[in-house]
């Protein structure tokens, strides 16, 4: 239910979603327009002001995001106390808003706030500065640091399976060097999905679909991974969005499509490949674990089983020296695989930092790096070369900077 009114002279919007049992309050607040939103359990979700946008985290960090005129979308992390401040001001409007709400008082709406508004107004209220900070130390108690997610996926439920990656030698990545790479068993894994879910609360109303995680859950043996989602739907309604994981489609115990078909039964809807080219020689300069024939015959498996794919491909890897023949052969192993409409390519810019592995052996391989603009060409060059029978997949660009969970 959306409800326009006036407030203060000003216009009013308020979104109350009984589906997602959420709230969101926009309005002239001060000298700029704000937005406030918020999940069921009144937990801060995001904050729109002065072009800005505030996205929460559930480990209470928030990200702002602004697009300057003429230039690139910017980005940094809030510091704590930065974040507190932002919540603070969306507490203080709502707490305006409702108040005179109750009295009648300078306010005029096309229609009547339902009983679940006035809720979530409440529960929105009530999270204060201590209740924020609880919250994301008990996030920190259910959860190691979740690395990242497909685009897609931002909104799904992360269930950590696992504990870091089973390889982790790739040189572009430093998500899982702090952990080793461990499965867990059910017992600690249901116990695991269990604080999860009391945890998100009402907030899980917003969310779709389980993703197990870490960073390469479906290498799991079969005998192992059954059980774990067994365990998932023990504490989720079954039915309740499907599964989704990576895969690193590369290494560890290969699943067949009879694998992929089980699995499918089970509820897995999509399994996201780092597959990053379908160079050779490029793959073993990134040190992945495998070859591009690898990638395909795991693709090939998943969708005889019936499971979706999404293959994520680097951009700006190996920089010019590398350039053309990633260009190329990553066009030949995409347009080698069954994909259809079903299915996602993520084209994901190369992201550098002097933590990173890459960052030597890219100084001492004498690698010139590509530039924004060329790496634009070059995943515009793939984009130009891929042919696929019937409906294409969905194809879209990955931007790990922009990952809040």
């Amino acid at each position: 239910m959306v409800i326009l009114g006036e407030w203060r002279g000003e216009r009013i919007t308020i979104s109350v979603r009984e589906r997602e049992r959420s709230l969101t309050v926009s309005t002239q607040w001060g000298s700029t327009l704000f937005t406030a939103a918020y999940e069921g359990g009144g937990r801060p979700r995001t904050f729109i002001t002065q072009g800005t946008v505030y996205r929460r985290a559930l480990d209470g960090r928030m990200l702002a995001k602004w697009r300057p005129q003429g230039m690139r979308r910017q980005r940094r992390w809030l510091t704590q106390d930065e974040a507190l401040q932002i919540e603070a001001q969306g507490r203080a409007l709502l707490q305006a808003v409702y108040a005179d709400l109750q009295q009648g008082n300078q306010i005029t709406l096309n229609g009547s706030l339902p009983p679940l508004g006035h809720t979530l107004f409440q529960r929105a209220l009530a999270w204060d500065e201590a209740r924020s900070r609880a919250d994301a130390q008990r996030y920190r108690e259910i959860y190691l640091p979740i690395g990242i997610l497909p685009p897609d996926q931002y909104s799904a439920v992360v269930l950590q399976a696992t504990l870091g990656c089973s390889f982790n030698t790739c040189t572009f990545c430093t998500f899982y060097r702090d952990r080793p790479f461990r499965i867990k068993a059910p017992a600690e894994f249901k116990q695991h999905a269990q604080a999860v879910k009391e945890f998100l609360g009402e907030g899980i109303y917003l969310r779709h679909g389980i993703f197990l995680g870490d960073a390469n859950a479906l290498v799991v043996p079969m005998r192992r991974l059954v059980p774990l989602m067994e365990t998932a739907h023990e504490v989720f309604p079954k039915a309740w969005g499907g599964f989704y994981a990576f895969l690193d489609g590369f290494s560890g115990e290969k699943k067949t499509p009879a694998d992929y078909a089980q699995l499918a039964a089970l509820g897995l809807k999509r399994v996201y490949i780092g597959m990053e080219s379908g160079h050779a020689p490029l793959l073993r300069f990134l040190r992945k674990p495998g070859t591009p024939d690898d990638v395909l015959h795991t693709v090939q498996a998943m969708k005889a089983g019936g499971v979706a794919v999404g293959v994520i491909i680097l951009i700006g890897a190996g920089g010019h020296t590398y350039a053309a023949a990633h260009v190329r052969d990553t066009i030949a192993l995409l347009n080698a695989m069954p994909l259809d409409q079903r299915d996602l390519i993520y084209f994901s810019e190369l992201v550098v930092t002097d933590d990173m592995p890459y960052a030597r052996d890219a100084a001492a391989a004498n690698l010139r790096p590509l530039t924004h603009e060329e790496c634009v060409a070059q995943e515009n060059a793939i984009r130009a070369g891929l042919h696929f029978q019937g409906k294409p997949p969905i194809i879209s660009r990955y931007d790990i900077r922009e990952f809040v969970y």
